[in-house]
């Protein structure tokens, strides 16, 4: 299939709904096959944060977004915690007080500086944190070269949740440096090269969705999170999803029918934060001279009718759905829905709310220690959404997957599809 988009920064594949593991299975040494996965994922957050200068990797411009020099810092720090200081004898932990400062919400692992404050660390510097990751990838290098058959497994089961943890993290990076741009009065843009994906033209159209009793969650080979296991049984009732995405036109259809203004069509919490944060358009979108623009990684743009629209929060989402007359899918119909290809732009375009809070699935438990601090601790408070963006990295995105924001955050690519239920 086509790029998700023309820009030599972020070109990546959009066919990433199957559960495809890091590494692919070679006839290689275990070891370098490995080796030559942490290289490329370590090679993409290079990449994604070259363009960006030494003041643009220092702001944080609100508490849920985090500085790029911060996200470079902390996926080193993520591997150098995890696996070279108990794995690899020897190791010259490069600064003691980097554990501090780049710790994010791993409370087993230590005491961390807080959230809301990382721009304000102005050092270490960009070379220095250059060097630190410099430093940590010769020290898994090393790590990878010489374990033996009994070490290799721990060690790349610690390796491969870095790597993904790393991709999550570059994510991260192109959304935070978005929204801060976005409170920049000279709107600057990340990639002046970079285009929208596009997006299929089936918005308006409704799929049948296999009704009954059907199996979703992670089972069978390759890499998951933990929150997707165990894989269990749910009952659908009979229902028709949107095969394609909502798009900006549809959009402009709620804001001039006064969807922003319309109190019966939010749930209590949205519209006091309608009224709270004075929203009357999706993020990033500003009137000029009677015409709708968007800050987007490119820059300001027109905005695109045809185009998924991105940038709306849960609240939104579910005002929507409320206003076109339908609902917003659970996380089990979405699923289904994917696993059976009924779905256009399922991935590499936005992140599609659902309405599921996130729970863990039934029989879920953490996993001991630090990392299982990882997604369990969060099982309350925020609703799920499926799917991926076209921010994703390539290989990062599977149908049972599953991303989880509060409902009012909406500095993420997310958007959404409908669903009607049958009868």
């Amino acid at each position: 299939m086509p790029p998700a988009t023309s820009s030599p920064v972020l070109r990546r594949r959009r066919d990433e709904g199957d559960t495809e593991t890091i590494p692919r299975a070679t006839p290689t040494d275990p070891r370098i096959t490995w080796r030559d996965a942490f290289r490329a994922v370590r090679a993409e957050t290079e990449r994604r944060a070259a363009p960006l200068s030494a003041e643009d990797q220092v702001v944080q411009s609100m508490p849920d977004a985090s500085p790029t020099k911060w996200h470079r810092a902390h996926t080193a720090w993520f591997f150098e915690q995890f696996l070279l200081r108990p794995h690899l004898a020897g190791y010259r932990v490069f600064d003691e007080r980097f554990a501090y400062l780049f710790n994010s919400y791993y409370v087993a692992a230590g005491p961390r500086h807080a959230r809301p404050k990382r721009g304000l660390v102005t050092r270490p510097d960009c070379e220095q944190v250059a060097a630190f990751r410099a430093h940590v990838d010769e020290g898994i290098e090393r790590l990878l070269a010489g374990a033996d058959d009994a070490q290799l497994a721990e060690v790349a089961r610690i390796l491969e949740i870095g790597i993904h943890h790393e991709q999550q993290h570059q994510e991260l990076l192109l959304t935070d440096i978005l929204h801060a741009f976005a409170q920049n009065p000279v709107a600057p843009g990340y990639d002046a090269d970079w285009r929208p994906p596009p997006a299929s033209s089936s918005s308006g159209e409704f799929v049948a969705l296999p009704s009954g009793i059907h199996g979703i969650g992670f089972e069978g080979e390759g890499y998951c999170f933990d929150n997707e296991r165990p894989a269990h049984r749910v009952l659908l009732q009979p229902a028709c999803i949107g095969r394609g995405l909502v798009t900006n036109a549809r959009w402009l259809e709620f804001m001039a029918e006064g969807g922003y203004a319309t109190p019966s069509l939010w749930l209590s919490d949205g519209w006091a934060t309608v009224e709270a944060e004075g929203w009357n358009a999706p993020g990033y979108w500003r009137k000029r001279d009677g015409a709708w623009y968007s800050l987007t990684l490119g820059g300001l743009r027109p905005v695109d009718p045809d185009a998924a629209v991105a940038h709306v929060s849960y609240y939104e989402a579910d005002a929507f759905a409320r206003w076109a007359g339908k609902h917003l899918p659970t996380e089990a119909e979405w699923e289904v829905a994917a696993r059976a290809n009924l779905l256009d732009d399922a991935f590499g375009i936005v992140w599609q709310w659902t309405r599921s809070a996130y729970l863990p699935y039934p029989g879920y438990r953490a996993a001991d220690g630090a990392l299982g601090e990882y997604n369990g601790k969060f099982m309350i408070n925020q609703m799920v959404l499926r799917g991926s963006s076209h921010a994703t990295p390539a290989g990062h995105a599977r149908a049972s997957y599953r991303n989880f924001f509060y409902p009012s955050a909406r500095w993420q690519f997310s958007g959404l599809r409908l669903l009607d239920y049958v009868g």
